[in-house]
């Protein structure tokens, strides 16, 4: 392939971005639209027409030279023109169009030159602001009359005027303003001034944030934007640089405005006192002030968090005025007090916590590695892809794109200090721009950013919306952490890491054994630099900037085969639109040309944020919702939609001790080291470089995507013809584009696996709101798929013991899925049988017989073969060290807990809550009832029924079953069913939807006869959900462990960030301002409320495990342990579960409803107070039970199996 092939596709570039940012839809569209659409019929000769036309081309081509001339000139993309052979006009004729745009060139040359000469000027940042309060303003204009001689002076006047100011506060008629609804519009300004004056803090532009807030007050019509919030905060920003006179002033605009100061506020003013050995009398009179307003200064150290630093400054300047003063006495450390969790945070019982099989000094060692990794921001990974031969071509390839990449570096570099100038230009005309964002990495590190980003873009392109998210996150996160290095958070973290290590490790000793968490809070507390999240809205603007900052910057040369510097140079990306699903986006596509040079230079490595990988050492014990995890990277506790913000509120608000449950269970299951199951990998590499196999999960290339049957269409094709050629091509490059994501997909994963092999590491976890728990890293973890799941072993091994054996055997028969309905002792006999099979699939596992691949989970079926061959064949398989992980599946679990909850004998015996000697199974029992009923109605005529004959099956029920559970509603159980029907090959489709229907009506017929329990308490929870969205609520619960929840379905409110090259929208997540979706939360609040269950069984589990010494990790309902270890686990998982639903769930449910919606208030509507009064009745009228004893539960074999 030669240099030229890499350029395909350039000379057709049409569509291309101005350098200036702007969409390419500009008046160029509507001018050809007019030449050639409005031209009005003519009564000239055809010999007459065709000269007119001739003519009109010329002076087309005369406008599209001009503005390609133009574009040029101003160094903007590029149009492609295609030379029109037409004959000339005369010279001169129709030149007015070049010389139209040749003024209008000039025009916007000379304002550009006016521009860039003011920014040039040095505007002079106010610090002193215009009062409208007169009586306020007469206290600084005293201060006027005397010209102070010094600062020293002049600071003391501006200390008198404090004094003389501060009796005379009142608020005024802005204050009414403020205590008004704000419209979203006007809550959208105020974020981002928000974000704004935060961020000039931050990156010590306090001075600007000053002037910004100055030019902003002094506008009385615009003060309605300025909150206390954003008086406060500038106010500590000159509390920490000890800047009285700057204080004072922001003090007297936040009295002007109306506003009475709050407890921050008399924080920021005692604080720069402190700093600067104030006064006393001063400083008397200012908490004097504070006291009067209603707050007590014990408050400001006990209701503000502070960093060390400002807690000092406080605590000075209120021990010089009160010299009797003393902190708080610190609280003691709360306990939970959770009866499910008694046994957990017992003292005095039995503990055999785990510990790590790791030394000391290597885990230290493994600490300082990931401690490089995540200041380093990202990490790179070597490929898995088959190298390409190194041919002259791929390494001419790789010279240009490294010859390109120093180019754009610095293109890169001057557009973004051009982007800083212009921005920092209007922050100072008074508007909240990009400019302090723009400071919060170094331009280095933005470049460095982008370039990595470009890297990374898709063939395919990307939305911005997305991208413009990816990059603001990207920002946001390398600032967190460079901020935890200038304030010296990483030394003090090492210090403490490394006396945590002492409970870890294998071979130390701690005097009193005790949890993670607690023995960190032993260690004292450990500041964290404080961060207010910002805006989604600033995010996306930051990342649509940077954006388009690339879109300006990144060129390339035309055709690559032409020396540098004598081609014309082409956008490297470029924006289009395009439809997904029913909505138009906007995408930001790399020209084909760069994509086909990057895949000829095949660079053997990929880039990964420091998030998107394991950890090399055991993860930060998680102690609030806010820190654990990783040891810089920010990650929240609870997983939600970016810049959701009830959920933070409700987990803040709760009682600390409330959450040890959840912080400790997620500690757990961080703190279980992984290894590489090396042997499996090799063969999966094996295939993934010989064109995969879509069989075994590992998908095939892009290039064995399916082709059209005709790659052209034959001369005289018929219009229906090309309609079915096209339809074809649509879903070949539909098939395309899927196996090109599942093999991006695979090669992350198994770069990453290859990237850790030898090496030991950990997954730290988090959860959504409903409790359930998620490893964070996105590509490798036990959450993924057979494949997935199979890569991965305990890094710590177990002796197999006396039956460890026996349920290494039972778990490679579950994993076939051969003997679901056999008891575990004929399944460990199976096992035997078959034991020639299972080591012939160890030993050859590509050249023998290859039973395993015809297992349900067939890679971890072949892991498990390799594991049961070892054992064997050691000479005590009782001594055999496993690695393994087994599991234990609940059967149906979501059912499981309605009958539990309802008492339901017969759905409780359906889901093997009772002790049976066979395994019960749900889907086949239903499969069964439903045929009864077909044949009924088949006897009776039903044609439907008659077609049916011999096609219900389990396979046909089992989702619509495993989902009913779930909420799902008809209509989908219909589309479950029709999709199943549609895979039977000799099924008459004509009868799908007609069968579909039918199906689906009998599947929940007997679901309401086999678990009639089940369907009350859907029926009262979906009723109550109802009437509390109705009230203008989202549901909220709390989980017996004692999680707040709260439903984040609202009503759709768009937001637009509108300028540059497209305005980007996206639905507001400021849950707090919007009223819940009424369908969304009466339909999620049963599956919502069943998951917040069986996470809490989990987790019950879990720490339990945890206390008897096991390695404990979970699939939601799939729990895992070692071999030896399943009978302890699925001792702990029984009594749990027991133990779980002996509590009054439904009754405790039904008081916390009450009791948080059902307040009467003489301020309610007639029509309120009736659903309200609805309300309360349902929730008094409780669903009947039954009378199963869930004792039986701890005798039930198959329960977990």
């Amino acid at each position: 392939m030669s240099a030229l092939r890499w350029t395909r596709g350039a000379a057709g570039f049409g569509r291309a971005l101005s350098s200036s940012g702007r969409r390419c839809q500009t008046s160029e569209e509507g001018t050809l639209s007019g030449l050639c659409s409005s031209r009005k019929r003519s009564a000239a000769s055809p010999r007459e027409q065709d000269v007119q036309k001739e003519w009109g081309h010329a002076e087309l081509l005369e406008v599209l030279e001009a503005r390609v001339q133009q574009l040029r000139a101003e160094s903007t993309s590029e149009v492609m023109v295609r030379k029109v052979q037409v004959d000339r006009p005369p010279e001169g004729h129709s030149r007015h169009w070049a010389q139209k745009l040749e003024v209008e060139r000039q025009l916007k040359q000379k304002r550009q030159e006016l521009l860039d000469s003011q920014q040039k000027e040095s505007l002079t940042l106010q610090t002193e602001p215009r009062l409208w309060s007169k009586k306020l303003a007469g206290c600084l204009q005293q201060r006027r009359k005397k010209a102070p001689k010094s600062s020293e002076e002049e600071e003391e006047q501006l200390t008198q005027a404090l004094k003389a100011a501060l009796p005379k506060l009142s608020p005024c008629t802005l204050a009414k303003m403020k205590a008004t609804a704000v419209e979203p519009n006007i809550l959208l300004l105020q974020q981002k001034f928000m974000d704004f004056f935060e961020c000039c803090i931050c990156t010590d532009n306090v001075p600007l944030a000053h002037h910004v807030l100055i030019i902003q007050h002094n506008k009385c019509d615009k003060q309605q934007l300025l909150t206390l919030d954003m008086y406060n905060t500038v106010m500590l920003g000159w509390a920490r640089k000890g800047s009285f006179k700057e204080l004072v002033y922001v003090f007297f605009m936040l009295k002007d405005a109306g506003l009475s100061p709050n407890l921050w506020s008399y924080a920021a003013a005692l604080q720069c006192m402190g700093r600067r050995d104030q006064d006393v009398h001063i400083i008397q009179r200012c908490l004097k002030q504070m006291i009067e307003e209603g707050f007590q200064p014990q408050q400001l150290f006990t209701d503000l968090v502070l960093a060390g630093e400002e807690r000092a400054a406080l605590l000075r300047a209120v021990v010089k005025a009160k010299p009797t003063f003393s902190l708080p006495p610190q609280a003691p450390n709360p306990v939970n007090t959770s009866t499910l969790l008694k046994e957990v945070y017992d003292k005095k019982g039995p503990k055999s916590y785990p510990k790590l099989h790791l030394p000391l000094e290597t885990l230290q060692d493994l600490f300082h590695q990931q401690l490089n990794v995540e200041l380093s921001a990202n990490v790179c990974v070597q490929s898995v892809e088959k190298a390409p031969v190194m041919t002259k071509e791929v390494i001419e390839a790789r010279k240009t794109l490294k010859t390109l990449q120093g180019q754009w570096e610095v293109e890169l570099l001057q557009v973004l200090q051009r982007t800083k100038a212009t921005m920092a230009y209007q922050a100072r005309e008074g508007q909240p721009t990009l400019y302090p964002f723009l400071c919060l990495l170094s331009e280095g590190e933005f470049v460095s950013m982008l370039m990595q980003v470009l890297r990374l873009l898709p063939a395919q392109g990307e939305p911005l919306l997305h991208l413009a998210h990816d990059l603001g996150l990207r920002v946001i996160n390398r600032h967190l952490v460079k901020q935890k290095q200038v304030t010296k958070h990483v030394q003090k973290l090492g210090q403490h890491y490394s006396q945590y290590l002492q409970l870890l490790a294998s071979d130390t000793q701690v005097e009193v054994p005790c949890l993670p968490r607690e023995y960190w809070e032993s260690l004292g507390p450990l500041e964290t630099p404080l961060q207010q999240p910002w805006s989604l809205a600033v995010l996306l603007h930051l990342g649509k900037q940077l954006a388009e900052m690339m879109v300006q910057a990144v060129r390339m040369p035309r055709n690559l085969a032409v020396p540098q510097g004598s081609c014309r140079l082409i956008p490297v990306l470029y924006h289009v639109y395009s439809f997904r699903s029913y909505r138009q986006i906007g995408i930001l596509k790399p020209h084909p040309a760069f994509s086909q040079l990057l895949e000829t230079a095949a660079e053997p490595t990929l880039t990964f944020e420091t998030t998107e990988v394991p950890m090399l050492c055991p993860p930060l014990p998680w102690m609030s919702p806010h820190t654990g995890a990783y040891l810089l990277n920010s990650t929240k506790m609870m997983r939600a939609t970016e810049g959701t913000t009830q959920h933070q509120h409700l987990l803040e608000s709760c009682a600390p001790a409330q959450l040890h449950g959840a912080l400790d269970t997620l500690t757990q299951l961080g703190n279980c080291a992984w290894r590489v199951n090396g042997r499996l990998l090799d063969l999966v590499l094996q295939i993934f470089r010989d064109k995969g196999c879509k069989r075994l999960g590992v998908p095939p290339p892009r290039s064995e995507a399916p082709l059209p049957a005709q790659q052209h269409l034959p001369p005289g094709a018929t219009p229906l013809h090309k309609a079915e050629l096209r339809k074809e091509l649509a879903r070949c490059l539909k098939a395309a584009r899927e196996m090109h994501s599942l093999r991006s997909e695979a090669l992350y994963r198994l770069s990453l696996a290859q990237h850790l092999r030898n090496r030991v590491f950990w997954l730290p976890h988090n959860m959504d709101f409903r409790g359930r728990t998620y490893p964070c890293p996105p590509y490798f973890n036990h959450l993924g798929s057979d494949l997935a799941r199979a890569l991965l072993e305990f890094a710590e091994g177990r002796p197999l013991g006396p039956r460890g054996l026996d349920w290494l055997k039972i778990h490679l028969v579950n994993l076939t899925g051969l003997r679901k309905r056999d008891s575990l002792r004929m399944r460990l006999a199976f096992a035997d049988e078959v034991m020639e099979e299972i080591l012939d699939s160890a030993d050859n596992p590509m050249t023998g017989r290859k039973w395993w691949m015809e297992a349900d989970e067939p890679w971890q079926t072949l892991a498990c073969c390799m594991e049961v061959a070892q054992a064997v064949r050691s000479p005590d398989p009782t001594a055999y060290i496993s690695h393994l992980p087994v599991h234990q599946d609940g059967s149906c679990n979501g059912l499981q807990h309605y009958a539990a909850l309802g008492r339901d004998n017969a759905g409780a015996a359906s889901v093997n809550l009772m002790p049976s000697d066979l395994p019960q199974d749900v889907y086949r029992e239903v499969a069964a009832q439903v045929e009864e009923l077909r044949q009924q109605d088949a006897k009776e005529g039903l044609q439907v029924a008659q077609v049916l004959k011999g096609f219900i099956t389990r396979k046909v029920v089992k989702q619509t079953v495993m989902t009913v559970v779930y909420g799902v509603t008809r209509y989908g159980g219909r589309l479950q069913i029709e999709k199943r029907l549609r895979e039977l090959s000799d099924f008459p489709q004509e009868f799908v939807w007609e069968a579909s229907h039918y199906l689906v009506r009998l599947v929940f017929k007997s679901l309401q006869e086999m678990f009639s329990s089940t369907r009350a308490i859907q029926h009262w929870l979906t009723e109550s959900a109802n009437l509390i969205s109705h009230t203008g609520w989202p549901v909220e619960w709390v989980t017996p462990l004692g999680i707040p929840i709260i439903q984040p379905y609202h009503r759709e409110a768009k937001v637009q960030v509108k300028g540059g090259i497209q305005s980007l929208t996206f639905t507001s997540s400021m849950d707090i301002s919007q009223k819940p979706n009424t369908l969304k939360q009466k339909n999620g609040f049963p599956p919502n409320f069943i998951h917040s269950l069986d996470s809490s069984h989990m987790m019950l589990t879990a720490l339990h495990c945890y206390r008897k010494g096991l390695t404990f990790v979970s699939v939601h309902d799939c729990f895992w342990t070692h071999a030896a270890d399943i009978p302890v686990m699925n001792e702990v998982c029984r009594e749990q579960f027991v133990r779980l639903h002996s509590q009054p769930i439904l009754e405790d449910l039904a008081k916390f409803l009450e009791k948080r919606f059902c307040s009467i208030s003489s301020s309610l509507k007639p029509s309120e107070l009736a659903l309200t009064n609805k309300l309360q009745k349902t929730l008094q009228s409780l669903p009947k039970t039954g009378t199963f004893d869930l004792r039986q539960v701890m005798k039930s074999t198959y329960f977990f199996s």
